[in-house]
């Protein structure tokens, strides 16, 4: 009877122990399995276009925080200056590679993302990717790694600093958006669009360019500002610098990044 006890007891034991070594080697894979939450540098603040049903596009700035929080900032461009700005928390799914923000001002699962290397990629209502030619239109990109889907506004033409007050419309800026290849702005008083190609080298071409035609008094400052945009062939990017070049004469014109938030 002493021996069947023993017997039993060390099997207990054995089961036992076999039990957690495996709990504790899927766990170990668990853990070690390389996620967007565990082997991206995910937080900071992403920017970018998002498409709009009456306008060039939704201005959207999204900071993440390693707390688990979250800024949100939107601006509808060519409507008023008005920045819709929202906070809260943002939860990882099961597989750290997908976020979905919550708060008061937002809609449930209306705010999901894929989250990438230096880049949110806005998810339907049911969490899935928006495939097809309008993709490249729900991408954010974290700032600073890029020119594109930034707003720049012009702060230096032919080595003159520009004065807001010299333009009667808007402040002259240039928009490069990556769906198509389109850029698009306003010169000082006209809106004006057209495509633009980015090569190696730093290398940049605008096609010819398409503008409204309203009046507006001292126009040479924005005929010289599209002038230069059909000039330059080059670019330097210093993170919230834009500056571009005709080969390697003097700066032609200088922009700084604008951001929401």
């Amino acid at each position: 009877m002493k021996t069947k006890t023993i017997f039993l007891i060390t099997f207990l034991l054995a089961v036992l122990v076999s039990c957690n070594t495996v709990k504790k080697a899927q766990n170990k894979q668990e853990y070690s399995m390389d996620t967007s939450r565990n082997s991206l540098d995910w937080a900071g603040t992403y920017a970018g276009f998002l498409p709009c049903a009456d306008c060039e596009g939704i201005q959207t700035e999204i900071t993440l925080s390693e707390d688990l929080t979250y800024t949100m900032a939107l601006k509808y461009t060519d409507k008023d200056e008005t920045v819709f700005q929202s906070s809260g928390k943002f939860e990882w799914d099961k597989n750290g590679s997908k976020i979905t923000l919550k708060g008061k001002n937002i809609q449930k699962n209306s705010e999901k993302y894929l989250v990438g290397e230096n880049q949110l990629f806005k998810l339907d209502m049911d969490g899935n990717r928006i495939l097809g030619d309008l993709a490249a239109n729900y991408i954010l990109r974290k700032r600073g790694t890029t020119i594109v889907e930034t707003y720049w506004k012009l702060v230096e033409l032919r080595g003159k600093k520009i004065d807001q007050g010299s333009f009667q419309n808007r402040e002259p800026h240039l928009i490069l958006k990556v769906s198509d290849n389109r850029v698009f702005g306003n010169a000082g008083c006209n809106n004006f669009n057209g495509t633009y190609e980015l090569l190696d080298g730093n290398q940049i071409k605008f096609s010819p360019l398409a503008t409204t035609r309203m009046a507006c008094p001292e126009m040479e400052l924005e005929s010289e500002f599209l002038n230069v945009l059909q000039t330059v062939d080059n670019y330097n990017n210093n993170g919230d610098e834009l500056i571009l070049n005709k080969a390697r004469m003097a700066p032609l014109a200088k922009f700084k990044a604008v951001y929401l938030q």
